[in-house]
């Protein structure tokens, strides 16, 4: 159980985090696919990797909670062994509308599923992983936006500077970290087809505007999962507190 690898995916029962748990599974990691509320996504996940021969756990987790979050890691490492792998992924998105209609109570529940719980789980990572504090290191991907640096004017200026606070952590942890055998990078993914969208109040959003896309098309989960894994893997082993936009060329 030593040499296993262990990643927890956050926010993986749907869209890019789902997409995220199969890769690793089928690339010989033990996943624990983290959920909030679907149960049944979770679920599904855990099936398609079960099936497939991998190896995964499902732990609902609140991970804007520290509480849910030490929980969700001591089941992981219960299971699996030590966790040496992270991906943030949990994200929410509210309605389109303009930077005046934003509620307080908006932004700060964006800001506490989107920053907070990004904070609580690297917290606990570099507890666990960091040759400081007893561990054998490790690697953390947060998934952030293209909306961090577009701003998303008109649309959802909140989410856009959730992700931008997410850049700032990655790059600022894993200079702090980098000496501790952990390695900490981000993706920043630009129109992808996720039902995040529909949470946004426009589903068929990335159609509208891939025009403006270089590669004249929107991305797909599976893209995006196979940066993040990369980002993982000892394949990008001198890489750290860089970023990739997954996003068509913009």
């Amino acid at each position: 159980m030593t040499n296993t690898k262990v990643a927890i995916i956050t926010g993986s029962s749907r869209g890019i985090g789902a997409e995220t748990a199969r890769l690793f599974a089928a690339n010989g990691y033990a996943v624990c696919i983290n959920y909030c509320k679907d149960l049944a996504a979770a679920e599904s996940v855990q099936a398609d990797i079960v099936s497939a021969g991998g190896r995964c756990i499902v732990v609902q987790a609140d991970v804007s909670l520290a509480a849910d979050v030490k929980r969700m890691f001591d089941q992981t490492e219960a299971a699996f062994g030590k966790v040496t792998v992270l991906v943030n992924n949990a994200a929410i998105l509210q309605q389109q509308c303009s930077f005046t209609d934003i509620s307080e109570e908006r932004f700060s529940e964006i800001l506490r599923t989107n920053v907070i719980s990004c904070f609580l789980c690297c917290k606990e990572a570099v507890l666990r992983m960091s040759t400081r504090h007893g561990g054998n290191g490790g690697a953390i991907v947060n998934v952030s936006s293209g909306a961090a640096k577009s701003g998303s004017p008109h649309e959802y200026i909140d989410y856009a500077a959730s992700k931008g606070a997410v850049d700032t952590m990655t790059r600022g942890l894993a200079l702090e970290v980098a000496a501790e055998g952990i390695r900490v990078n981000a993706v920043r993914p630009g129109l992808i087809y996720t039902d995040m969208h529909a949470s946004g109040g426009e589903a068929s959003r990335v159609d509208r505007l891939k025009s403006r896309i270089p590669l004249q098309r929107g991305g797909y989960p599976q893209e995006i999962a196979e940066a993040i894994l990369w980002l993982a893997s000892e394949k990008s082993s001198f890489v750290t507190g860089s970023f990739i936009d997954a996003a068509g060329g913009l």
